[in-house]
Parts: C-alpha cells; sequence; structure tokens
C-alpha cells in the first residue's frame, strides 16, 4: 500500500511554501541612514546562515518525498528538517534582539512583534518535530494520516507566518535590509537544479 505518496508530495509544498518567510526582504534603494544600516548589516548577516539552514531543511523534506522512502526514513528526515528550522527561527529571533530596535518609527514596537513571531514560529517547528517523533511508521495507513495533519499544520504556518516580519521590513528598514549584501544573498532563489 502506497497512501503516504501524495501525502509526502503535500509535505513538501506546505513546507516550500511556509519555510522561506523570513526571505521576503524587499525594498530598494532609498535614503542612506547609517545607523539604521548598520542595523540591517547586523541582521542580515546573522539572517544568512539560518536562511540556509531552512532551505537545506527543506531540500531534505523535498528529497525524501520524492523517493520511494520508507515512514521510518521520512520520519527521521522530517524531524531533523523540523528541529533545524525551529532551531533557525529561534536564532534569527535572538539576532533581531541582540540587534535592538531598527532605528525607525515605532522600530521597539515592530522589533518586539517580529522576535515574538519569530519564537512562535520556532516553537510551531519544535511541536511539529515532536508529532513527527510520535508518528507511527509500521502502520503506513496512520503514519499517512499524521503526515496528513503536519502538512495542514504547516500550511497554516507558513500563512500566518508572514505579518509581523512584513512590517519590520517595510519602509526604510526593508530599504536598508535590501542593500545588505548578506541579505540580497538570503533572499536569491535557492539551487537552479530541477
Amino acid at each position: 500500500m502506497e497512501g503516504t505518496k501524495p501525502v509526502n508530495k503535500k509535505l513538501a509544498a506546505a513546507l516550500s511554501g511556509g519555510a522561506v518567510l523570513v526571505l521576503a526582504l524587499s525594498g530598494c534603494g532609498g535614503d542612506d541612514n547609517e545607523k539604521l544600516d548598520s542595523w540591517a548589516k547586523e541582521v542580515c548577516d546573522a539572517v544568512q546562515p539560518q536562511a540556509k539552514k531552512i532551505e537545506s531543511a527543506n531540500a531534505s523534506i523535498q528529497k525524501e518525498t520524492s523517493d520511494n522512502s520508507k515512514p521510518a526514513d521520512v520520519q527521521k528526515t522530517d524531524a531533523k528538517a523540523f528541529q533545524d528550522m525551529s532551531d533557525a527561527y529561534k536564532a534569527i529571533g535572538a539576532a533581531v534582539t541582540k540587534a535592538g530596535p531598527p532605528d525607525v518609527e515605532n522600530g521597539e514596537k515592530k522589533q518586539q512583534d517580529a522576535v515574538k513571531e519569530l519564537n512562535s514560529i520556532s516553537a510551531a517547528y519544535a511541536s511539529l518535530k515532536k508529532q513527527v517523533d510520535d508518528l507511527d511508521t509500521k502502520d503506513q495507513g496512520k503514519f499517512a494520516d499524521g503526515l496528513k495533519d503536519i502538512a495542514t499544520e504547516l500550511d497554516k504556518l507558513g500563512k500566518s507566518g508572514n505579518d509581523a516580519l512584513r512590517t519590520l521590513e517595510e519602509g526604510e528598514v526593508g530599504q536598508a535590509m535590501s542593500r545588505q549584501s548578506s541579505c540580497k544573498a538570503a533572499t536569491a532563489p535557492a539551487s537552479t537544479q530541477g
């Protein structure tokens, strides 16, 4: 019985939609603001390695779902990927905390909202890891159902994830971030392989 295949695909699709919320850095040009630029550089430099970690966690799930994988292998890969994502979002939250509020109007509120959101995304991935760990790999039907629930959660996570980050990155902050080469690198499209 190969009931996990379409579910795995759904999981992979949900993931690729949700995992890159941090990387929605936008904006172009704008006035230089030295204080803001150095804040943006600090955050971007810290985000870049975490973005790579999220991307490779994503890729490992995609890869595991495209083969005829055994439930136990899917479980192991997904659990590690969710743990990596949880750690990465937590680290990005810590970096934004360490950088302090950006030098813009309502900077402190924007910073606090973003950190709160990053930490809650981190906690959500940690809880997904626990859900994956608890799945019954011996019963493929149950395993597929469990994955379906996880895919649904991921979907929600992807949709609800960007608001505070978008707020943090709008206007001058986004422009300052877009001037940093490390942020540009973090938002470049993933690999060119199909």
